[in-house]
C-alpha cells in the first residue's frame, strides 16, 4: 500500500493472494512439465532431464504488480537457476519483504540476489557478464526492445545463447455489442478503467460503443467517475490513490491536456489533476470522433478511459478497429447478450489470447502475443505462466538401454568363412570371391548395469569390424 499507492483492496488481491498463487501455480507447472517424459520400449529407458541454464537468469520486475515481482524471479529459481532479480526503482519494499519471506522459508542465500538500483547502472554489469543466460522481464516495450537490442549486440561473449521471456504493453478494450446490458457495461468500464489509477497493461484504456447505446453508457459513465473519490493509501474509503511517481503524472496529463485542444476529442468527465501533495490525478474519460486518436491507440498507464462511437450498421468497421489500431494484443472484453455474436467477435481477434465476457477475469489460462509479450521458445504452451518455468530451464534427452546386450567387444569377433543362409539364392559381392564375413561366436558381452547415451554409441561403432563396408 505504502510503497505503491495501493488501496487495501487492491494490494490484498496482488501481494498476498495472486502471489501464493503464482508460486503454488508454478510448483504444479514444474511437476506438470517434468512428468511429460518420451515413450520407451521394453528394456529401453527414455527420459528428458530438466537443468538450469549456464548462467543466471536476470528478472527485471514492474513497480505495479507485487505479485509478478515474486513471480519473476520464482519461476526459474524452482527450475533450479540462479536469479539476479533487480526490482522497480519504485516498488523496492515490498521487494525487499519478499525476499525476507522467501529467507524464513528457508531459501539458500546466493538462489536468488536482490539488487535494487538504477537500470542503467546494474544493466551495464549484468549485459556485460559472459554468464547471462536468460531474462525474465514484465516492463514497457521500449525498455524490452532495448534488452533485445543490448543483448543481441553483445551476443558474442556469451557462454550461450540467452533466452529471453517478456511481457510487455497492452492497450485493453471493451466492445460494446448492440444486444449488451448497459449496468455491467458501465460497471466494467469503471472498474476496468480507473482501479490502481490504470497502472495495468490489463486497465481498459478504450471502448467502442455502438450508437444505438451511447447516450445510456456515457451517462452511466460520467455519474459513475463523479461519485469516485481520490486521496492517500491511509483512507481506506478512497478508490484511487496517487499515481506512482512524477514522470507517470506529467505523461498522463500531457494527454489530458492535448485532449482539451485536439479539434477530435472532448472531455466528458474528470481531468482534473493536481501534484502539490501527490501524483494524483481525477479519473478522466475523454470522447473521440477519431479511431485513431492517440489516447485510442497508445499505452498511457494512467486514470484515462477513451470512448468511440461507432454506427450499428457499420459493426464490421468497428470490429477491423479494435485489431488495426494498436500494435498490441494482451486482453479485451466482449459484452452482449447474443450468443453467436459473442463466437463471431471472439473468432474475429484471434491475436488476442484473453477476452472476457463478464466483468472479471475467468481462471482460465492465458499467454500473451503481438508486441505484448514473448512467450519463450517456439514450443506448445498452454499458458503465460506456463511457459515461463519451461522456457528457463535446459534439457537433456538420455537413452538408457537396459536390456542384455549380446554383442561382443572388438577383441572377441572371430574371421570364419561366410556361408549364405539362402540355400539356393545367387550369392553376390563378396560371397562368391570367397570373403571371410565376421560372426560373433563366444563370450557375449553383457552390460551389467545402464549405461548413458555416449557410452552406447561407443559400444555398438567399437563392435564393427574394419572390413565391413559403410
Amino acid at each position: 500500500m505504502l510503497g505503491q499507492s495501493k488501496t487495501p483492496f487492491q494490494a490484498e488481491i496482488d501481494a498476498t493472494c495472486e502471489l501464493a498463487d503464482f508460486f503454488r501455480f508454478n510448483a504444479r507447472y514444474m511437476a506438470e512439465i517434468y512428468a511429460g517424459q518420451p515413450a520407451s520400449e521394453k528394456g529401453v529407458w527414455n527420459h528428458l532431464e530438466y537443468r538450469a541454464l549456464e548462467g543466471f537468469v536476470f528478472a527485471l520486475t514492474p513497480f505495479n504488480f507485487t505479485a509478478i515481482a515474486g513471480n519473476l524471479c520464482g519461476a526459474p529459481a524452482i527450475m533450479g537457476n540462479t536469479v539476479v532479480w533487480k526490482p522497480a526503482s519504485t516498488a523496492v519494499l515490498s521487494g525487499y519483504y519478499i525476499m525476507q519471506i522467501l529467507a524464513e522459508a528457508g531459501l539458500p542465500d546466493g538462489v536468488i540476489n536482490f539488487v535494487p538500483g538504477k537500470g542503467s547502472v546494474v544493466g551495464a554489469s549484468v549485459f556485460h557478464h559472459p554468464d547471462l543466460a536468460g531474462i525474465h522481464f514484465t516492463g514497457s516495450t521500449s525498455v524490452f526492445k532495448t534488452l533485445w537490442k543490448t543483448m543481441g549486440s553483445n551476443i558474442d561473449m556469451y557462454r550461450s545463447y540467452p533466452r529471453m521471456v517478456g511481457e510487455t504493453g497492452g492497450k485493453d478494450y471493451i466492445f460494446v455489442h448492440p444486444s449488451a446490458r448497459v449496468a455491467p457495461v458501465v460497471a466494467a468500464a469503471v472498474r476496468g478503467a480507473f482501479e490502481y489509477q490504470g497502472q495495468k497493461c490489463s486497465a481498459c484504456s478504450r471502448m467502442y460503443i455502438p450508437e444505438s447505446l451511447w447516450d445510456e453508457i456515457t451517462t452511466g459513465i460520467k455519474a459513475a467517475v463523479e461519485q469516485i473519490t481520490v486521496g492517500s493509501v491511509t483512507g481506506f474509503r478512497h478508490f484511487m490513490n496517487a499515481l506512482i511517481d512524477e514522470a507517470a503524472f506529467d505523461n498522463a496529463v500531457g494527454y489530458i491536456d492535448r485532449a482539451r485542444t485536439s479539434d477530435s476529442a472532448d472531455i466528458l468527465a474528470g481531468g482534473h489533476a493536481d501534484k502539490s501533495t501527490g501524483y494524483f490525478i481525477e479519473p478522466t474519460v475523454i470522447v473521440t470522433t477519431d479511431p485513431s486518436y492517440e489516447s485510442m491507440t497508445e499505452e498511457i498507464f494512467g486514470p484515462i478511459l477513451t470512448l468511440y462511437e461507432y454506427k450499428d450498421t457499420a459493426i464490421d468497421d468497428a470490429v477491423a478497429l479494435v485489431d488495426n489500431t494498436s500494435p498490441y494484443a494482451l486482453t479485451g472484453a466482449v459484452f452482449a447478450q447474443d450468443r453467436q455474436a459473442i463466437q463471431d467477435l471472439t473468432k474475429a481477434w484471434f491475436t488476442v489470447p484473453a477476452i472476457f465476457t463478464s466483468m472479471t477475469s475467468p481462471p482460465v489460462r492465458w499467454w500473451d502475443s503481438s508486441l505484448s509479450a514473448v512467450p519463450g521458445p517456439a514450443e506448445p504452451m498452454t499458458s503465460r505462466q506456463h511457459a515461463q518455468p519451461a522456457a528457463l530451464d535446459s534439457v537433456r534427452t538420455i537413452k538408457e538401454n537396459l536390456y542384455r546386450q549380446k554383442r561382443l567387444p572388438i577383441h572377441s569377433w572371430k574371421m570364419i568363412p561366410w556361408t549364405n543362409p539362402h540355400r539356393g539364392r545367387q550369392r553376390s559381392g563378396a560371397a562368391r570371391r570367397g570373403v571371410p564375413h565376421p560372426v560373433p561366436v563366444e563370450n557375449p558381452f553383457i552390460m551389467d548395469k545402464p549405461q548413458g547415451v555416449l557410452c552406447i554409441i561407443v559400444q555398438v561403432f567399437a563392435a564393427i569390424p574394419d572390413n565391413v563396408p559403410f
